[in-house]
This record gives structure tokens, sequence and C-alpha cells, in this order.
């Protein structure tokens, strides 16, 4: 293409509308149904929110081994609105194996209710109930619900630990920490667990990071209890030893090995020459700003949306009307559904609302040659539709005039939109990123080239949707969403990120677009953040933040 995307510096934002307010739900549960023959359930909860008539997962804890009263150390954030009715439904499952569908795991139990409620509840527990509503027979969730506002920065922390206390029998101490915050009645919740050492007795654990707001909701001062368990497979992890700690003490000692006496209370007790049962050392401390999608986008940030769209032959005839690019007169098709759906949320960050639709699959004028990467509009050198309007208007005419073809390559079209997140990627600051829906209704014939396509986008500033259209096997789409695990190209060249999300529309069929939507934009934000921060580039300058320069008198002559 000879045009260059070339975007407005700044974004004033239209009808995205307020930002809600974030709430952080933080959940446990207490004496779950056991599953597992010979060793306890390993629980994990699913969060789904209601809409329409239909059930969402939104968000998962981690899982927990071995345990019938599991404390699940990942919070899950919600968007909180004070005007709607916002239903939740908490189900929970014992995992045990490693696929992301939940069809072959036991089912231990579900509960419903309202965010309202539970907001309001401070310490939100109530039975579990069987899909029917009938009780469980087993189990409670309590759900503790904050709200996510306050300090953004981020604690980059790293431990170690020395002489710990020998707990098993056949060897040394099976090590890991739990991080516990107070909260405003006195209890703790658990807001970070460590990975487990094996027989080691003087640890040192992996870094990690974890925001202010999530260790002492921004109060420095707020104490902080870190607990030291030997882990044991049957799920009776052995208490070493405990102690109590701040964000402020963190800070203070982020320049020198800081050390802790881990102490075991009733050992303590018990015992009149007790000392300890080990320390355990703050290797480092570092703190670090963490930036929100929204501060991008305020710093002027432009989200450029790119359509492709499959015009092979496996669509069917377009005259027909069983053909998914049949234009009814009477509504819009699949295809112009998901153009809709996901357009006119994107949209509104992009500020000239200029966007290339391309196409992959067809026979195309004048000489009908086939192409996977042309311009629906036959303007290859202009190829932008003006608003999602235009792009509707350029699909309708060009099904008209191409030839279904084959095969699905959708390679192409993403080396395409690479090639200029690649030139941004060039420019300094957090200016733009792009996104790129990709419509497709059956199966990927260049797999190959679509990984390594995805593998060196994920590099970029770019995020990639996939909508499945029809009732084909798409099984390849799932393949390169690389939810069931890590996305590699035949060389074995791992993405750096996680940049694709796919969909089956006939999953959203009677759900409207606005649900479609939410699906396949929910990681989106999430992506365009993970980019800019990995590579250290904060958000430019908000324009509020110049203005006072712009409103300057000229310097005198």
């Amino acid at each position: 293409m000879a045009a260059p995307y070339t975007m407005a510096a700044h974004m004033v934002p239209g009808s995205a509308g307020t930002p809600a307010t974030k709430v952080e739900l933080r959940i446990s549960c207490h004496k779950l149904l056991d599953k597992d023959v010979t060793s306890k359930s390993d629980p994990l909860v699913v969060l789904l929110m209601e809409h329409g008539s239909r059930w969402y997962e939104v968000a998962r804890t981690d899982r927990v081994k071995n345990s019938l009263n599991p404390a699940f150390s990942k919070a899950l954030t919600v968007d909180y609105f004070f005007e709607e009715v916002q239903k939740l439904k908490f189900a929970v499952y014992d995992i045990d194996n490693t696929t992301v569908q939940l069809d072959d795991d036991d089912f231990l139990g579900q509960h419903e209710t309202t965010l309202g409620q539970v907001v309001s509840s401070g310490t939100y527990t109530k039975p579990l109930v069987l899909k029917s509503g009938k009780p469980a027979g087993h189990g409670t969730i309590t759900v503790v619900a904050e709200e996510v506002s306050g300090s953004t920065d981020v604690l980059n922390l790293s431990f170690r630990a020395q002489k710990l206390d020998k707990k098993d029998l056949f060897g040394k101490s099976d090590p890991y920490l739990e991080f516990w915050k107070a909260d405003n009645r006195g209890d703790f919740i658990l807001v970070h667990r460590t990975e487990v050492i094996k027989n080691n007795q003087n640890p040192t654990w992996k870094p990690f990071k974890i925001s202010v707001q999530s260790l002492c909701n921004g109060d420095y001062e707020k104490k902080i209890k870190v607990i030291c368990y030997d882990w044991d497979s049957d799920g009776s992890h052995d208490l070493i030893g405990e102690f109590f700690t701040s964000v402020q003490e963190l800070i203070d000692n982020a320049d020198r090995q800081f050390d802790w006496q881990c102490i075991h209370p009733k050992k303590q007790k018990k015992k009149k020459n007790y000392a300890h049962s080990g320390l355990v050392f703050m290797t480092s401390c570092k703190v670090t700003r963490e930036y929100s999608f929204l501060d991008y986008i305020f710093g002027g940030c432009q989200l450029n949306f790119t359509v492709g769209i499959d015009f092979t032959g496996s669509n069917g005839d377009p005259s027909s009307p069983s053909s998914l690019h049949y234009i009814n007169p009477y509504g819009p098709n699949e295809y112009a559904q998901a153009i809709m759906a996901v357009g006119n949320v994107v949209q509104d960050y992009d500020s000239d609302k200029l966007f290339p639709a391309l196409g992959f699959g067809a026979k195309i004028p004048p000489n009908y040659a086939v192409s996977h990467e042309f311009a629906v509009n036959f303007n290859m050198s202009n190829p932008f539709c003006a608003g999602v309007q235009g792009v509707l208007q350029a699909y309708e005419n060009c099904i008209r005039q191409v030839k279904l073809w084959g095969p699905t390559n959708v390679s192409p079209i993403i080396n395409h939109v690479a090639r200029f997140a690649k030139a941004a990627q060039e420019e300094p600051g957090a200016s733009q990123y792009f996104i790129l829906l990709v419509m497709t209704d059956g199966v990927i014939t260049d797999m190959d080239q679509a990984r390594e396509a995805i593998v060196y986008a994920s590099h970029l500033p770019m995020s990639i949707i996939i909508v499945g259209v029809g009732n084909a096997d798409f099984t390849d789409m799932r393949v390169l969403d690389g939810d069931d695990g890590v996305l590699k190209t035949i060389r074995g060249e791992r993405v750096a990120r996680d940049i694709v999300q796919f969909v089956p529309y006939r999953d959203f069929k009677n759900a409207g677009q606005a649900a479609l939507a939410k699906n396949v934009l929910a990681e989106v934000p999430g992506q365009v953040k993970d980019y800019f921060q990995k590579r250290g580039i904060p958000p430019n300058s908000r324009p509020d933040d110049v203005q006072s320069q712009a409103s300057a008198p000229p310097p005198s002559s």
C-alpha cells in the first residue's frame, strides 16, 4: 500500500462513555465436596456474568491443589455500574487436567447473586447449590469486594530464606510463601502465593510483582502477614512460621537484604528456648508505575482498526440465501454483524475513523486473478473506508463483483497490518496500536505461515481478533488463539505475548452485537498495556497537560 496510516496526535473520546469503577473480588471456599479418590479436590472458581438471557465467562481464579478449603490468590476484577443490576454466577470446579474446557471436570457447586449485593455485604458468604438449584450438600463460597483505586505503584519483589525448619520425615522441607493483607475488619485476605521450592531449607523464590493497591489498598503502613508453609501433596501443608511487615517497611529497606524471623506461634509458646523457625530475606524491592489502558488512551494512543474478510468459495454462492455472504435486504449477514459489533466500539478510539478493509481468497476484477491481499474497495493505494458504514458499503459492493475462490490463506493480511505496526513501533512514544479483525468461515490452509505471522506480530503494537462465521470446524482458530498453550512456529519460536482472541459467531447469534463485542474485545486493553509496558514506554502527556503551554503568551521579540 502506498498511503501511510496517519493519525491525529490526540483522541477526543466519543460515545465510549465514562470508565467504570473497578471492583476486585477476593474469593475463598470452605468444606467443598471431595471428588478425588486418592487425594482431595483441586478447586478453581469460574466467574460468569449475565447478558440478556445468557451467561458468559469473564474470569477464573487460580487452581488450588488438594484443598477443600481453598483461598485463591488471584483476584477477579470486574467493572461496577451502580445504575445496573449486574448478575454474577460463581461456579466451582475440581480441575484434574490442563484443558480450558470444563465439560470433563467435576462440578462442585455454584452461587448466583448480584455485584451490588456482594459490594454492600462486606464479607459475602453463601452456600453452594447444584445447577438445579438444590443444595450441593457441601461447601460455601466467600467473596470480599474492594474498589480498585488509588495507588498505581507496583512492587517488584524477591525473597529467599535460610535455615527453615525441617518438616518432612524423609527429606527437608518444600517451602512456599503466602502474603495476606489486613482488611478494615481486622481479618486477613490472601493476595499472593509463591511457587513451591522442593526439598530445600534455604530456598530462593522467583521474583514477582504485585500492585500496591492489591497488597495494602494504597495504605503503606497497613499490616501484611507473610506465612511460610511446607507443602504436602495431600494438601495438609505444615506451618513453618510467619511474620508481619508493611509496604513502607519493604520500601525503606529496599537497598539492603532485610530479614525477618519466621515465628511458629505454638512453638514459641511451648518451648522456652525457641528462637525462630528460620529467616526470610527480602533480596530486592523496586517500585515501578503501573499504567492503565486508559492512561495510554488519555495520552493520545490511537487504536487503528483494520477489517479482513474471507471471500473463499466455501462461503457459498452469494446469490443464494444459504450463503454466508448473502446480502439480505431484511437484515445483515454474520460478516456484517461482526463488522458492526467490533467496529462500533473501536471507532471511538480512532480520531479520523478511516478503516482499511482487506479481502482474501477471491478472484478480483479486472483480471480476476486470485488474491489473498486486496482492498475491498479495489483501491490498494487507498483502502480506507469512512467509518463502519463505509466498510459495510464497500463489502456489499465487493461481494457483487468478486468470484469466491480459495484457498483460505490469512497470513498475507496479518503481515500487511504488521508492516504498518512495525513502522509505528519505530516512532517515539505510545502513539499507535493496531487491531486486525479477521472473519473466516473455515479451515485455514496456510497454518504454518499464519503461526509465523502471529509470532512476528506479537513483538509489535498489534492485536488480532478472529471471528469464525458459520458452522465449520474452527479447531485451527482455537490453536492460533493460544489459550490451550503457548503458540509456536514450526521452528519452535514462541509468541512474545498473547495477541489473538478467537470466538465463533454462532455462540452469540441470540445474544446481540454488544455481547459479541464485549467478548472479542475483552483482552485488547490488557494487550495494549502489556505491549507498551514490556517495552518500557510510558503514556504520552495528556492533552490537558499541554493546554497551559498552548495558552501562554508568545515570547517577546
